[in-house]
């Protein structure tokens, strides 16, 4: 399959969080959504300060994501001063350089909008009684609140894993790594009628965008990505659930960074998302997402020990910090006969 790591956008910042947004892929595009703090299949706060925690960091990851047009905004506006800073015989080698960071700007602008909508279901991650901070919340805790650069670079990382996961100049890469893995589960159950697909119970852990999940949910199998970080979760709910057509929305991934370009216009290449309608999943095949870390959320209730007939990790053990807690749990929740399917090593091995 490769052994080239990928990076899936994992946030590893020590939270716990656990919530189950089914899709009910009912061909209307309303999928419901719930979220569980203790009950099955979900992380259980035994203390007041561990919700607590976890609600500061949610709400930081929604600011990082409402701060995106300002934090860029003010990078573009910093090039523009630079600019300015030359001599104007310099100034004048470069004449087209204000206009492409007017051209920068407007495609900023297209992004947020996307953001907004993005943020829009924020509630749906957290209970109810957790979704508001009031302001001496706010002010206890602005330290735990403030984002911070490797905030702002993990918005934009989403941004532009959007292309890879779900546009059309993504395919190449999907086609080397979540084609095999789509084909290897097919054979492996090759004896099961594709109508009868839905029986079978495939896990993705680490399913960042969800689309590897959606890939598997679109052959016919009842699918469940599961994602710890945060960042990946808004998103693949926008564009899991937000989207109702083929190139809906136009994305610009590339304006956060003038390096590593070919041509000066470069940065402003565009993307239109998604590249196939993602509520278009077979009769019969269940589509879920669930929040949380892997282990917690699988590798500890009994519901989830030997329902699986599939796990599927595509770059996903290289976050592991044992990987035998992994290989153990993958083990626990397969059936007997069960398959895991994965692409990708592990970076190192790390005793806790």
């Amino acid at each position: 399959m490769g052994d080239d790591s990928a990076n899936h956008g994992h946030d590893n910042a020590s939270h716990g969080h656990s919530h189950d947004h089914s899709h009910d892929h009912s061909h209307s595009h309303d999928h419901s959504h719930s979220h569980d703090h203790g009950g099955h299949g979900g992380h259980r706060f035994d203390e007041g300060d561990d919700v607590h925690e976890e609600t500061l960091h949610f709400h930081k990851i929604v600011k990082a994501f409402s701060q995106y047009k300002n934090s860029a905004m003010y990078a573009n506006h910093r090039r523009r001063t630079d600019f300015y800073s030359l001599p104007e015989r310099q100034q004048k080698m470069l004449p087209a350089y204000l206009e492409r960071m007017e051209k920068v700007d407007e495609a900023i602008e297209a992004n947020y909008e996307i953001i907004k909508i993005i943020c829009e279901d924020q509630q749906i991650f957290v209970n109810d009684e957790l979704v508001k901070l009031d302001m001496n919340d706010r002010a206890r805790n602005a330290a735990a609140l403030r984002v911070r650069e490797q905030d702002m670079e993990k918005v934009q990382g989403t941004i532009k894993q959007f292309v890879r996961d779900w546009s059309e100049g993504g395919k190449p890469e999907r086609e080397a790594i979540y084609h095999p893995m789509v084909q290897e589960l097919k054979a492996r159950f090759s004896d099961v009628p594709v109508q009868e697909r839905g029986k079978l119970n495939v896990l993705v852990p680490g399913s960042g965008l969800g689309r590897l999940a959606f890939d598997i949910a679109h052959e016919g199998f009842s699918c469940q990505g599961n994602e710890f970080s945060y960042y990946m979760l808004l998103a693949s709910n926008f564009i899991l659930n937000k989207t109702q057509s083929v190139n809906q929305f136009k994305i610009y991934p590339y304006i956060h960074s003038f390096s590593n370009i070919v041509k000066p216009n470069d940065v402003l290449t565009s993307a239109m998302i998604p590249d196939v309608n993602p509520s278009e999943i077979p009769r019969g095949a269940d589509f879920s997402m669930v929040a949380g870390d892997f282990i917690e959320v699988y590798g500890m209730e009994e519901e989830n020990f030997g329902k699986w007939d599939a796990v599927v990790t595509c770059f996903f053990i290289d976050t592991a910090k044992n990987i035998v807690d992994y290989l153990e749990t993958i083990h626990k929740i397969l059936k007997k006969g069960g398959v895991w399917i994965n692409a990708g090593k592990p970076r190192n091995l790390k005793e806790r």
